[in-house]
């Protein structure tokens, strides 16, 4: 008898192992075909909406007029026209600012209201500084009553300073309780005292102080310097009614732009090669008009300071058309007999 056809069971194993190992290929499969389709509708779909906008933007285009009319164009020039014109009135506007907003408008009233100051000097001061402080009033700087006086004759003498880096520690309640006793103080609020940060109190000084006080005209003086108040009044009582007056004993000279020295200037690279100041004030007394004091308030934001007070002030000024003054009467390590300054 015929033998029929075995099968073995390495045949077996083998036909096993091809189906699983075929499952795995008909899922790929399957995945792959459902890819095709989707990436094959979305690119059916994009060409449909891009022929769809090639056919609202054809007709767009056939509706517009390819020739500009006459009343087009005219509209065009009176856009570009009005746009001059309002940059002309914010540079007026500006310009207006910085002279002291409406002066018509503050001299009509003036007659209605107290008597303009001639003067409001602040006298730079710092934390450790009561020695100083107690040697000016003792010596130029008066006190009690007769400050009260000499406010009434148009001039007003405070005592600068900011707060402490830690607002209410013993710094600051030493400060307030000097001035509970002297009233001789004008405290920034918004300025941190340090060493470092003099360039901004200027800014915070000259834009408090013309926020406070109409006056003709604002001083800075140091806490070492001696002042000749009477001199100081009668100069200032000389250029009353002066605008755009920069007052000083003016100076320049080296920017320094080696690290450890004294004096050093970090953005000493914007002097130029020949790396010298521009002509300005020297910081240990200067006075601003008050449309300069102004200006310094009404830009404050926008005003570049350097490392020092004066160099800072310098460099405002160059930016205005302001009336430099070289007085040396206000150098006050001068050796002249009518100077009305000296250090301390």
């Amino acid at each position: 008898m015929e033998g029929l056809p075995t099968t073995t069971k390495g045949d077996k194993r083998w036909r096993s192992k091809n189906l699983q190992t075929s499952k795995p290929s008909l899922l790929m499969a399957f995945f792959s075909c459902i890819a095709w389709l989707y990436v094959a509708g979305r690119l059916w779909q994009d060409a449909e909406n891009r022929t769809l906008l090639a056919n609202l933007l054809k007709k767009n285009m056939e509706q517009r007029p390819k020739v500009l009319t006459v009343e087009d164009k005219l509209m065009v020039l009176g856009c570009k026209d009005l746009e001059k014109r309002i940059v002309e009135a914010e540079m007026d506007l500006t310009l207006a600012k910085s002279q002291g907003y409406l002066k018509n408008q503050l001299r009509q009233s003036e007659s209605f209201s107290e008597k303009k100051l001639l003067a409001v000097i602040g006298v730079y001061t710092g934390f450790g500084s009561y020695l100083k402080r107690q040697t000016s009033r003792e010596s130029w700087m008066p006190r009690g009553d007769a400050l009260k006086k000499l406010e009434e004759r148009g001039v007003v003498v405070r005592f600068v300073i900011g707060r402490s880096a830690n607002r209410g520690d013993s710094l600051d309640r030493h400060i307030d309780e000097e001035n509970h006793r002297t009233k001789d103080f004008f405290i920034l609020e918004g300025h941190e005292e340090a060493q470092e940060e003099l360039p901004k109190k200027v800014k915070f000084f000259f834009s408090t102080a013309v926020q406070n006080w109409d006056a003709e005209f604002y001083v800075k003086v140091n806490d070492n310097i001696d002042i000749d108040l009477e001199g100081l009044i009668g100069l200032l009582e000389h250029r009353r009614g002066q605008d755009s007056a920069y007052v000083g004993c003016m100076k320049s000279g080296e920017v320094v732009s080696e690290e450890g020295k004294d004096w050093y200037e970090p953005d000493w690279w914007k002097f130029g090669d020949e790396k010298s100041y521009f002509q300005h004030a020297s910081g240990s007394l200067f006075i601003l008009s008050k449309n300069l004091a102004q200006y310094i308030n009404v830009n404050s934001a926008s005003l570049k300071t350097y490392a020092y007070d004066d160099t800072s002030v310098g460099s405002w000024m160059m930016g205005v058309k302001a009336t430099y003054i070289d007085d040396n009467r206000l150098c006050c390590g001068s050796i002249r007999q009518d100077k009305v300054c000296s250090l301390a």
